[in-house]
């Protein structure tokens, strides 16, 4: 079930900018050992974590400005790779003496590096990030201990949260209410209205619509590993497909970064950003709390999916809610395909 390699041509977040500063930061992304750190001018750079000369991590060593100096014997390094010292050969420096240097750049609070050996593409485009009237939440993180294609087969699906979520995100019609599936060219859409029932917990502060409203679930994943769930709110009876939302609706959009440290363990960043109360910091509070309680109940659950899959000795079933994460598997396949034919 499990796709076998990793999309290596996008971006992918490595980390919280906050959290890479002027320190040796190792990491493991898609299975390759990575150091992070900021040089002199606070510039992000990202580098193979294998000094060449006997493969000691150089986040073992020592930042010198915007360089990094090996632990072992002193070859020295500077952002592009390229090394700069090496104190017991002389001149010149050995060719073979270089690192590989990942591009990086910081964008929405959070560290995008890019993993593939082609040009990089666009890093994804998140509307209304820059807009005054839209509140959002800090940047989260959590390490889990599953292959990240659980992680998004969760984010492609609106059921989970009947019972997963009982005290946040659960409410009436997410047991039993069909879905609707619409593929993209970059990815997956699942989504459903359901009218004119109480909203679930989580959100039952933030609104103003009384006791019953129509919801939409709005679950879509894009390639290699982005989910945007957005919650649609509005009063009863004004919501609807292809019906325009009305000024009072209220947006709330989870954006997810899926990062596969290796076939086991995926890192799993998020904010959330809202189309009200732009500088309600105890609501972001709030907000960010919540959500943090949810996706440690989805961490306890997909880390025990991925030893009971990895360790099953009877066949597995797909449901019909799982059609849309077929679906986005699918398009994970080819692309890998399509970068090992490349290669090749």
């Amino acid at each position: 079930m499990d796709s076998k390699g990793f999309v290596r041509n996008a971006w992918y977040v490595a980390a919280r900018s906050a959290d890479v500063d002027q320190r040796l930061m190792p990491v493991r992304l898609l299975d390759e050992a990575i150091v992070l750190f900021r040089g002199a001018k606070g510039e992000a750079i990202a580098l193979e974590d294998a000094c060449p000369h006997r493969k000691l991590p150089l986040s073992r060593g020592n930042l010198k400005g915007s360089t990094v100096e090996c632990g072992y014997h002193g070859l020295t390094f500077d952002g592009t790779g390229a090394c700069v010292a090496a104190p017991t050969q002389g001149d010149p420096i050995p060719k073979r003496a270089r690192v590989r240097s990942y591009p990086v750049e910081d964008r929405y609070g959070f560290l995008w590096i890019w993993m593939g050996d082609g040009p990089p593409g666009e890093i994804l485009d998140i509307p209304n990030f820059d807009n005054p009237a839209w509140g959002r939440t800090k940047p989260g993180a959590l390490d889990i201990d599953c292959h990240y294609l659980y992680v998004i087969d969760n984010l492609l699906d609106p059921s989970h949260v009947a019972w997963v979520h009982v005290t946040s995100f659960a409410g009436a019609g997410t047991d039993t209410r069909p879905l609707d599936i619409e593929e993209l060219d970059d990815g997956v859409v699942v989504s459903r209205w359901i009218f004119a029932e109480p909203a679930p917990p989580y959100y039952r502060p933030m609104l103003s619509f009384g006791d019953n409203c129509d919801r939409k679930q709005h679950y879509e994943c894009r390639l290699p590993s982005t989910a945007i769930n957005m919650s649609v709110y509005t009063g009863a009876g004004a919501g609807g497909p292809g019906r325009p939302y009305p000024d009072d609706v209220f947006l709330n959009i989870s954006y997810n970064f899926i990062t596969p440290v290796d076939a086991d363990r995926s890192l799993y960043f998020w904010f959330q950003h809202r189309n009200s109360d732009p500088d309600n910091a105890e609501l972001s509070a709030r907000m960010f709390a919540g959500a943090t309680t949810a996706f440690n109940e989805d961490k306890a659950v997909l880390e025990a999916v991925h030893l009971g899959m990895k360790h099953r000795r009877t066949p597995y079933m797909n449901l019909g809610l799982d059609a849309g994460a077929m679906r986005f598997r699918a398009k994970v396949n080819k692309r890998i395909a399509a970068e090992a034919s490349v290669e090749a």
